[in-house]
């Protein structure tokens, strides 16, 4: 009797978790999204969903899902966090090609750019928490379940031209920001321009993370300003969440 009341219980909580979320999504910007950027064989099965404001700047460039459709499997503005509200200032800007290769979640009040040159594939289970900021002019990729904290930046430019004073060489702009699987970054993460981190990786809060990290294998912690290698044989305990993680982040 008492499984059976546990057994209840639990697809009671289930149903209203679900009720919570279909009744916070944005249908507006989320049918006017899916209808205008996929086919109408994948854009009625609506596989992204918006929850809260949104401004759309531009929804130009490529978006792409890679593998089996399923409703709602990339949220933006998805409320899986503990604070509840919205400033509703999230926006979108995507000139260039976004690709998703799984489920992914964007926290809210996000801010999302895409250059037109620009390419930016998220992982399977990625993430941006609250006030995130990513900028991709060049190439971004993120790995199967590599989440990132709330107001955390991602950015493979330096927006400006620096150069050397006494040579007169101007140096690069731009480079590639390639996150491993299975890494968590804290909150205020930032991952700036050549950012390459292992799979396994634990990145800090508060961290300003600027270069290579592959080099000291998996299973590391990085932290600093900037990051740099503080502990290894250390990582989030992925087999132990990932049930929880999946039940509670898949819509």
């Amino acid at each position: 009797m008492i499984e059976i009341l546990k057994l209840n219980y639990r697809k009671g909580r289930s149903s209203y978790k679900k009720f919570k979320i279909y009744y916070s999504v944005n249908w507006t910007k989320t049918l006017y999204f899916n209808f205008k950027k996929f086919p109408y064989s994948i854009a009625k099965q609506l596989p992204v969903f918006f929850y809260g404001n949104v401004k759309f700047t531009s929804i130009t460039g490529k978006i792409e899902i890679k593998g089996a459709i399923k409703k709602g499997m990339i949220g933006f503005g998805q409320p899986y966090e503990m604070n509840t509200l919205h400033k509703g200032i999230a926006e979108i800007n995507i000139l260039g090609t976004l690709v998703f290769t799984g489920h992914v979640q964007f926290g809210k009040d996000y801010f999302i750019y895409v250059g037109e040159n620009g390419y930016c594939e998220f992982g399977h289970m990625a993430s941006l928490a609250s006030n995130a900021k990513l900028i991709c002019v060049e190439r971004i990729v993120f790995g199967n379940y590599a989440r990132f904290g709330s107001e955390s930046q991602i950015m493979d430019t330096n927006f400006h031209q620096m150069m050397d004073t006494q040579t007169g060489e101007k140096f690069k702009m731009t480079a590639p920001v390639l996150i491993g699987n299975y890494n968590y970054a804290s909150s205020r993460v930032t991952a700036l321009q050549g950012t390459k981190t292992p799979d396994f990786c634990t990145i800090a809060s508060n961290s300003l993370c600027n270069t290579d990290y592959t080099s000291y294998g998996s299973n590391i912690l990085i932290g600093g300003i900037p990051a740099k290698f503080i502990k290894d044989s250390i990582s989030r305990d992925w087999e132990g969440e990932k049930a929880a993680l999946d039940n509670y982040m898949l819509v």
